[in-house]
């Protein structure tokens, strides 16, 4: 049996602010649905939390683009149907259906708010990229490779220029708050800084919408930034919110590999990262050339698949993976020296400045490459409108599993997932906000509350990387397993844990990690992004189907099964449902 702390041990608010509608993170999704909802709810309150500066969440580190059918020989059904391929048999057909169709519109009003995408210098209309399993040219870009760095400035541009936002900065949200009759009432958040929102504080809410982002700091080398520890997921399930398929982490096949101070190789220069974050090579780099190959030149995905260089991403990982163990390597190369310096230039000015700060040189040297954690297509689970298991709480983003990913996500979905499905919360939201509710007392709530020391970080995350990476199988898996039941262990003497936002972050990491390694262990099947040794083929007629996830009221995790409805595929991945009675159900300590 696993047990998780079901709230996190915090001191009782010491300030409360009330609000209509509280947004938790300001990537492209939390600022998107900041601004539909001011639209959607005329004269509603609407707060925007976020942990760090405005501009610190991953959508700035977004080098590819949007993808959306903008192109006159391109068509909504064509990216629907490359979509569905990536996913590996597992998207929400209806789910991606509005997607693309509604991506399109979305991706334009962006435009119109003022964000700078490259134009066809012919046309005037949108430059258009392919990157991996797509079959037409769809990606927008802006910067050349700035796409995110230039939407966040125009969505930001935006948020500041309304007066009726209310932004708090440098606050990490804590805890659900619930009022009787389980519905959400806001939040508990800790700021940092002066003044007298200082510390834990409760801010009431009719509606909390989570944009918290990913979780990549679960693993030892991840695109992710520091902030991308897990909170949300967290949050949700200490709530009792459902979660699905986290077992599907998609790792990029292209970061720069940065050796560390003793490993073989250049210990090259970090520049802004963090330990953990690896520098990401977008794959619109291999779009326009760029082929993979080993150390002697020899192509790595040759003969591979159909689309070679530009197969999904978790054909290429994993096919990176084989020869790396193969060869007994940590990293493979990135040959773009036959783009040559001025496209180079153009296209990559982002990443050609990476990799020179780091002492690479791409117009004359191959690129070295690791595959590192970049994306979870899994997370909280919604419907169509981003409405939780639990009433009043939204999610969009990657915080959110509202099935257009399936099994593994398609490139450049990921930012047209965030602004399609923010706005249809405030769709919703405009039907009618919740009547104000008094939320019951967070300390005295769900279960027992519990923290897990910070000194166990790196520790967490190299059993996540050795035992939940892109190679996993049921021994790795129960390896993790029972580091993480380890690290959660009181400490010796019964020294406790200081709370802090140290500690928060890392009992964050400590559950959605427990989570995915027990989701992990319990699909026997290779699929997407989930790759087990021991299990190397896919099988429908066993595994086509969710994996939910779920702490009950005193924090014991449960992990179900639910197979999916292939009669009826507009129900695929569905919004949130409690599975039948033929569903198979296990405690996490079965499954791992």
């Amino acid at each position: 049996m696993t047990v998780l702390p079901c709230r996190l041990g915090a001191p009782r608010p010491g300030w409360t602010r009330e609000t209509d509608i509280v947004v938790i993170g300001s990537g492209i999704a939390g600022l998107t649905a900041v601004l539909h909802a001011r639209t959607a709810v005329p004269g509603g309150r609407v707060l925007l939390v976020t942990k760090a500066r405005l501009d610190e969440g991953s959508t700035r580190w977004a080098q590819g683009g949007i993808a959306a059918a903008l192109a006159p020989e391109d068509s909504p059904d064509d990216h629907l149907t490359d979509t569905l391929v990536a996913g590996v048999g597992l998207c929400d057909v209806d789910a991606v259906r509005i997607l693309v169709t509604e991506g399109p519109a979305r991706v334009r009003e962006l435009a119109d708010l003022g964000a700078a995408f490259d134009r066809d210098s012919s046309t005037g209309g949108f430059a258009l990229t392919r990157e991996g399993g797509h079959l037409r040219n769809r990606v927008v870009h802006a910067g050349g490779d700035a796409t995110g760095l230039e939407v966040e400035r125009a969505l930001i541009a935006a948020l500041r220029a309304d007066p009726g936002v209310e932004v708090i900065e440098h606050a990490l949200v804590l805890d659900l708050l619930l009022d009787a009759d389980g519905n959400a009432a806001g939040v508990t958040l800790h700021v940092l800084g002066e003044g007298t929102a200082d510390g834990v504080g409760a801010v009431t809410a009719r509606a909390v919408i989570l944009a918290t982002g990913g979780m990549g700091q679960v693993f030892a080398s991840t695109t992710n930034p520091p902030v991308s520890t897990g909170d949300g997921v967290a949050l949700a399930l200490r709530a009792g919110a459902i979660v699905t398929d986290l077992e599907f982490v998609q790792f990029h096949p292209t970061a720069l590999w940065l050796a560390g101070p003793g490993a073989a190789g250049t210990a090259h220069n970090r520049g802004d990262l963090v330990p953990g974050q690896q520098p990401l090579v977008s794959e619109a780099m291999r779009g326009e050339g760029a082929r993979l190959v080993d150390a002697a030149g020899t192509a790595v995905m040759a003969g591979v698949h159909p689309l070679m260089d530009l197969a999904p991403r978790d054909v290429v990982a994993k096919q990176m993976s084989r020869i790396m163990a193969a060869q007994g390597v940590d990293h493979l190369y990135l040959d773009a020296r036959g783009l040559g310096g001025s496209t180079l230039l153009r296209r990559f000015p982002t990443i050609t400045a990476r990799c020179r700060a780091a002492g690479v040189d791409p117009v004359s040297t191959p690129i070295p490459v690791a595959p590192a954690a970049h994306y979870a297509s899994g997370g909280v689970r919604t419907d169509s409108w981003g409405r939780t298991s639990v009433p009043g709480l939204y999610a969009c983003g990657e915080v959110a599993c509202t099935g257009v990913h399936g099994a593994n996500r398609l490139a450049s979905n990921s930012l047209l997932e965030g602004l399609v499905f923010a706005a249809r919360i405030a769709t919703d939201l405009a039907r009618g906000l919740p009547a104000p509710a008094r939320p019951e007392d967070p300390v005295v709530g769900r279960g027992s509350a519990g923290l897990t020391g910070p000194a166990t970080r790196a520790s967490l995350a190299r059993a996540m990387a050795d035992g939940a990476g892109v190679l996993r199988s049921a021994d790795s898996l129960r390896r993790s397993a029972r580091t993480l039941t380890a690290l959660g262990m009181p400490r010796a003497g019964g020294n406790t844990v200081t709370a802090g936002p140290d500690a928060w972050e890392t009992t964050n990491l400590r559950t959605v990690a427990t989570v995915l390694v027990a989701a992990a262990a319990m699909r026997h099947e290779t699929r997407g992004s989930h790759w087990r040794e021991d299990f190397p083929d896919t099988d429908d007629g066993a595994w086509r189907g969710h994996i939910l996830t779920r702490l009950d009221a005193e924090g014991e995790l449960s992990v179900t099964y639910e197979a999916l409805d292939i009669s009826d595929m507009s129900n695929a991945a569905g919004g949130p449902r409690v599975p039948d009675a033929s569903a198979a159900t296990g405690r996490a300590s079965d499954a791992a």
